[in-house]
């Protein structure tokens, strides 16, 4: 037994062979270094190491590993003494027999001794060949640089060994002699009483049993792992201090450099813009990050707040409280602190005000990313957290799985969450975190199967057991929970088992109480205390080493693969362009934007350069159109049907003072802001040649309708405009022979576009004349044939009457009526009022027209007041008093335009544009077409193969 196992305990023997029995020593398997416990592993049966095929690169302390143990203490043995006698040299004898059997014993009993405790020790060490992956690289690469080999032959065997130790035989041989020597009431007896008593109390202490020794070691081991945790959270603490000093010297430049992004930052990056890359060409994002799924209520939040180290998420009692994916990105920084990824405000998270706010705009923008009529949404939230102390991970919690859909969700909200959470979990290299509830049946776990599926072998899946307090207290049968977490009751398969307490249910709890009670608990634990639980698998922090070291040895295995797929992706898109544009600049949709933008400001600016003579003429011809049926009908035809020119000029005074105060100055103002629309549309539609980009028009018209939208004229200008109309008509001097020969044009030009327009309706009233019939070879209705009868029978009333008034009498339609009738014609009286209106409209501009023809020559009498003169020209007088006034209104509304409404529109399409610009969902909707797509789509590849070769650059210079 000895020649097997002289290799492995050579170092244990020998270095108990010099120290004597009952003096305090460390326990055999303390002084193991961590290469000889490996060594002895049972999975490493040869003296030369293996390394495994699985490397990977961690911290130098994993969580996975068990901590150094604590001296124990042997019992020690009392010894008698023998009384002073005067036999000299019995008593030198006796004496220097002793120690000579003192040292050889202590020998062979603490060899045996020693042999025995490793034994047992051995048997009660955990199966570490799970978690080969989690010894750092330095341990394996020791057999590089020692040759176990070599060392273990230099060493004597066990026949060598065997040699130096003493013949106990003739030592027994001469303890008889030596005793039959002395009397039997000497002093030599008492001395060999002694020494046997010694030697019977030795008996006496190995056959304690072994149930009470497993005991006593497995609660030292168990206070030796929290001494040196407890330790250990000390050291990382102080460690935790001086990163922050250190970091916060940086920050004030004391040390004069610029401090580079940290890996998982970039790492982040990377993530945030492919959540937003349309994988149109294949390429799929399989970069890792840790998904942490779960039943409602399981404790998923909870989990991340002990990892992320403070209460950020909002909390509810049993109701869906994470209703979209939060993608939390944790980093090392020297103040605790929360950011969002599209906002600047920083969340100082040891202070309770702004963990409030915090959780109220995660609150906030979960709701907002939920579409109406839904109960989740797929959009993902991004928050950074920093602080010193924290494990580096990028972690995406998703909505909890339920079983049944209550009143007040939508139907499909079991459908979405499972297919959300399939979609995160479907990345090969994705690492899930499932949760489940420690407190609950685990038959009525439902995460468990989904996980199972995505993830069938578990060689990514890392399973946690929350709620373990309640568990051990309410589970009749504690081996459930070890069962559990050896992976025995679910048919999933995960890399590891860990359980955790999160708090004792108090929302308002603070993270450090939290630990501390969670550190209490698993110190006082029976799951320990019995071996149920090992003490790499319980508290949140081993968890989070543990989940860390995972994604980041998932990351190094996997984003070369992920930069070489985009490269491919990239080429693909550079080619596809060349193709299709070979001429043109790869803009994508915010450079396409930028462009626009100024080409519209440089057509708002063109609008101040239109010449005053050009919105004069403009707006003057505008408003006439607008305003002159109103001025004929309303005013100019009752003033005609004067009798004299007193009546005339006040009828004309009268309306044209009501027209002013009510209707005029509105319609200006109309005809102005219609007008300045009229020309900013025309800048912003013109085509201009082969430099014109269609690609603009949809976006140019909505900005075009969205700065008119909120363009509003000035409300003063209509009470100034008033009172500048209404002096101008109030002017009847005409001071020279021009402006009366402008004011004749003025007014046959109006009266011949009346007529036109008057003899036009006529024509389709009575259907074509002779001519018309004849050469087009068309017809009358009957309807047209009787108004064409009605007003013939009119027209020979007028000739009897060329002074008739502007309405017809009722005894004057019975007349017509009759007349018609007799002819074989039945027709309407309402129908010879309304062809009346139309024929007398006729021959009044008519008559209009030939009595302007004669105040051609009419200006001498007019300057001496039409005195001893049969020409009244008080209709001219009227029309340059309009003309003068339209005159006058255009000036103004231009002066109005060019010096006020001009700027303010500009200053509407700049605000509209900033809008604009930060609206992302309106840029993709305005600016749309193969070509904006691919070259957003280039862009996105491009910088995702940048920034990825970057972190790649950046990861093996921290190696």
């Amino acid at each position: 037994m000895w020649r097997a196992r002289a290799a492995a305990v050579c170092v244990v023997c020998q270095s108990l062979a010099n120290s004597s029995y009952g003096v305090k020593g460390k326990s055999p398997l303390q002084k193991l270094h961590l290469v000889s416990r490996s060594i002895h592993h049972p999975h490493y049966t040869s003296s030369k190491f293996q390394r495994p095929p699985l490397r990977t690169s961690i911290q130098q302390f994993s969580s996975l590993n068990h901590l150094p143990l604590r001296k124990t203490k042997l019992l020690s043995v009392k010894y008698g003494y023998l009384s002073h006698r005067n036999f000299w040299v019995a008593r030198l004898a006796s004496r220097l027999l002793k120690l000579r059997y003192l040292v050889l014993g202590s020998a062979v009993g603490g060899g045996y001794t020693a042999k025995k405790t490793y034994d047992q020790w051995k048997e009660m060490l955990p199966d570490l060949s799970d978690y080969k992956w989690i010894v750092p690289d330095f341990i394996w690469e020791l057999d590089e640089h020692i040759d176990f080999e070599k060392l273990s032959k230099a060493l004597p065997d066990a026949e060598d060994f065997a040699k130096l130790l003493p013949d106990f035989d003739k030592i027994g041989e001469s303890l008889s002699s030596l005793k039959g020597f002395f009397s039997p009431d000497s002093q030599g007896e008492t001395a060999f009483r002694a020494t046997d008593q010694g030697y019977e109390n030795d008996k006496q202490y190995k056959k304690v049993s072994d149930k009470e020794k497993i005991d006593q070691l497995q609660e030292e081991l168990l206070h030796t792992q929290l001494k040196y945790q407890r330790i250990l959270e000390r050291l990382e603490k102080e460690n935790k201090e001086l990163r922050k000093l250190v970091l916060q010297k940086d920050d004030k430049g004391i040390h004069q450099r610029k401090l580079k992004k940290s890996l998982i930052d970039m790492y982040s990056e990377v993530l945030d813009i492919l959540s937003d890359y349309d994988a149109s060409y294949n390429t799929q994002d399989h970069l890792p990050r840790v998904v942490v799924v779960g039943d409602q209520s399981a404790g998923k939040t909870s989990v991340l707040e002990m990892i992320a180290q403070a209460r950020i998420f909002p909390r509810g009692s049993g109701e869906m409280m994470t209703r979209s994916p939060v993608k939390v990105t944790l980093s090392e920084g020297p103040h605790h602190v929360a950011l969002f990824k599209d906002s600047s405000r920083e969340f100082d998270l040891t202070k309770e005000e702004d963990l409030a706010a915090l959780r109220n705009e995660i609150e906030i923008r979960m709701r907002k990313s939920v579409k109406e009529g839904c109960t989740v949404s797929a959009e993902t939230i991004s928050l950074n957290v920093k602080g010193p102390g924290l494990q580096r991970m990028v972690l995406v919690d998703l909505p909890g799985v339920i079983s049944t859909v209550t009143s007040g969700m939508a139907p499909d909200t079991k459908d979405t969450i499972f297919s959300i959470s399939k979609a995160y979990m479907q990345n090969p290299n994705a690492i899930i975190l499932c949760i489940q509830d420690g407190s609950v049946d685990a038959e009525r776990s439902i995460v468990t199967d989904l996980v199972s599926q995505m993830d069938p072998h578990g060689k990514r899946t890392i399973f946690v057991l929350t709620k373990v307090d309640l568990a051990e207290r309410n589970v009749a049968s504690p081996n459930r929970i070890q069962q559990i977490i050896e992976g025995k009751l679910f048919p999933m398969k995960a890399l590891g088992y860990f359980a955790v307490v999160t708090g004792k249910g108090n929302s308002s709890e603070s993270i450090e109480s939290i630990k501390d009670y969670e550190e209490e608990f698993f110190q006082n634990s029976k799951l320990l205390k019995t071996c149920m639980l090992k003490a790499h698998q319980v508290t949140t922090r081993n968890l989070s080493l543990a989940v860390s070291d995972c994604f980041w040895k998932m990351v190094r295995e996997s984003v070369e693969q992920q930069a070489d797929a985009f490269k491919a992706t990239r080429f693909n898109l550079e080619t596809e362009w060349k193709n299709n544009y070979p001429r043109l600049r790869e803009l994508d949709r915010n450079e396409l934007f930028e462009k626009a933008k100024n080409e519209i400001l440089d057509e708002v600016i063109s609008l101040s350069q239109v010449t005053p003579k050009h919105w004069e003429e403009i707006l003057q011809k505008t408003l006439w159109e607008r305003v002159s049926t109103h001025v004929i009908e309303n005013i100019y035809l009752p003033a005609a049907q004067t009798t004299n020119s007193g009546t005339f000029n006040t009828t004309v005074d009268i309306k044209l003072k009501q027209w002013t105060d009510k209707q005029l100055p509105n319609k200006a103002v109309e005809v102005a802001w219609e007008t300045l629309q009229e020309e900013f549309s025309h800048f912003m539609t013109e085509k201009k040649g082969k430099e014109h980009d269609d690609i603009f028009d949809k976006l140019k018209q909505a900005v075009k309708e969205e700065s008119i939208k909120r363009h509003k004229w000035n409300e003063r200008a209509e009470d100034s405009l008033r009172v500048i109309q209404h002096n101008a008509l109030e002017d009847r001097s005409i001071s020279d022979k021009q402006q009366w020969d402008a004011a004749i044009h003025f007014m046959e030009d109006t009266l011949q576009s009346r007529l036109k327009d008057t003899e036009s309706v006529i024509e389709d009233m009575v259907g074509p004349d002779w001519k018309k019939r004849w050469l087009y070879w068309v017809g009358r209705t009957k309807e047209q044939n009787i108004r064409n009868e009605t007003k013939n029978e009119l027209e020979k009333m007028i000739k009897c009457n060329e002074d008739h008034a502007a309405y017809l009498a009722n005894d004057e339609v019975t007349t017509v009526r009759k007349n018609l009738e007799a002819k074989g014609v039945a027709v309407d009286p309402c129908l010879i009022k309304d062809t009346w209106h139309q024929v007398y409209r006729r021959h009044f501009l008519r008559t209009a027209l030939s009595h302007c023809n004669l105040c051609r020559r009419g200006f001498y009498y007019y300057q001496r007041h039409f005195v001893d003169s049969e020409l009244e020209c008080n209709d001219v007088v009227l029309f340059w008093r309009i003309q003068r006034m339209l005159a006058i209104t255009a000036n103004t509304l231009r002066q109005q335009l060019t010096n006020t409404e001009v700027r303010r529109l500009e200053k509407n399409v700049k605000e509209v544009l900033e809008d604009f610009a930060e609206d992302s969902d309106k840029k993709v909707k305005l600016l749309t077409g193969k070509r904006v797509q691919l070259a957003e789509d280039l862009k996105k590849v491009r910088e995702i193969q940048e920034k990825l070769e970057a972190f790649i650059e950046a990861l093996h210079q921290e190696k």
